[in-house]
């Protein structure tokens, strides 16, 4: 089939590549170039954490992340070009003023493995146990979790290892080149039999429900810090999270911001998560500051993905919010088996939302 796909972000570079090893003919078109730098893919950690984010998402989410994880490792070794993944859990500490918001964080994982008993479960630490696992953090932290089994990938890596398949598969990509829905009539003579629409906040005309949510995050070069896994540190105003990436960076986010702003990072932002980062671990203080990283994610009103088909031959995903890299997964193979047999046994898994549109 000739195929086009609007968006070449996350979701636009793996469904490309997908229905490129399949045989089909594509075209991807995308508003900007091939650094994704307006992309929402760009600014993330990329962290793999459906426990983790069990406290604060909806099941569904937890769901598709827990099937994520375990297809993430697939996905990344179809690709000719290394992407950083990585096992080994996530580290949740806090500070001891803090134990009331740690208590909460706490209930709610045990409110999680009641309903979805099949998650792992959180191990408490004491400040021996931290020093195990991060001895960097033994010192600093008398009480923390280890949540077991969960990951985090490179999306920089990831961006630059899909573009490369998909330049390798002969996918014809248009940049700088945006396109709407009505510029396409799928199925007519000359056009193209399908269009899936992977756009983003820029499919808002046509999606009003869309939101933007702004996210901040602050690429570190530290290698003398020697955090080797995710860490989360519990805070009721601004938690924030380290996750450390390939030859000594790190990337600092937290904030989360309801606004389609798209300007520079304010100094409060860099401010509270250097400065958080800097009582995580005193050796921040010597990093150097690569890059300071503004972007909107797209969310519905709900903060749950959807998945809408808009007659027989025209797809739209959208509305991954703060989730991207932990839903992609499971969002690609349904959109797959709906492209493939018109149904999806997957979405029911998830309770992913399949809307019909005339």
């Amino acid at each position: 089939m000739n195929i086009v796909i609007l968006g070449a972000g996350l979701m636009g570079r793996l469904l490309a590549c997908e229905l490129a090893r399949a045989g089909h003919q594509l075209e991807l078109f995308d508003a900007g170039g091939p650094e994704a730098l307006n992309s929402a893919a760009r600014a993330a950690a990329a962290m793999l954490a459906p426990l983790a984010e069990s406290a604060v998402a909806e099941d569904p989410v937890v769901k598709m992340g827990v099937y994520g994880l375990g297809r993430w490792p697939t996905l990344i070794a179809q690709l000719d070009e290394p992407v950083f993944f990585q096992q080994q859990g996530t580290m949740v500490v806090w500070h001891r003023q803090d134990v009331a918001e740690a208590t909460r964080f706490s209930r709610q994982l045990d409110a999680t493995a009641q309903r979805l008993p099949t998650l792992p479960i959180a191990q408490p630490l004491d400040a021996a146990g931290i020093a195990r696992l991060e001895p960097s953090l033994g010192a600093h932290f008398s009480q923390g979790l280890y949540l077991p089994g969960e990951g985090q990938l490179d999306n920089h890596q990831l961006l630059a290892a899909t573009l490369h398949q998909l330049q390798r598969l002969q996918v014809t990509i248009h940049w700088n080149s945006p396109r709407a829905l009505s510029d396409f009539s799928p199925g007519q003579p000359g056009q193209p039999d399908w269009v899936f629409d992977c756009r983003g906040l820029g499919a808002h005309p046509q999606w009003s429900a869309l939101r933007g949510v702004r996210g901040e995050i602050i690429t570190l070069l530290a290698p003398h810090v020697k955090l080797s896994r995710p860490t989360r540190l519990l805070h009721p105003r601004y938690p924030i999270y380290i996750a450390p990436k390939q030859d000594g960076y790190f990337l600092v986010g937290a904030t989360e911001i309801e606004s389609d702003d798209l300007s520079p990072m304010s100094v409060r932002s860099a401010l509270e998560l250097l400065g958080a980062a800097y009582t995580v671990d005193s050796g921040f203080a010597e990093a150097r500051i690569v890059e300071l990283v503004a972007q909107c994610r797209p969310a519905l009103p709900d903060n749950l993905p959807c998945i809408r088909q808009l007659g027989p031959r025209v797809m739209q995903i959208n509305g991954l919010y703060r989730h991207g890299y932990l839903m992609a997964p499971a969002l690609l193979d349904v959109a797959l088996e709906l492209f493939e047999t018109g149904a999806s046994p997957l979405a029911n898994d998830f309770a992913l939302s399949i809307h019909q549109l005339p």
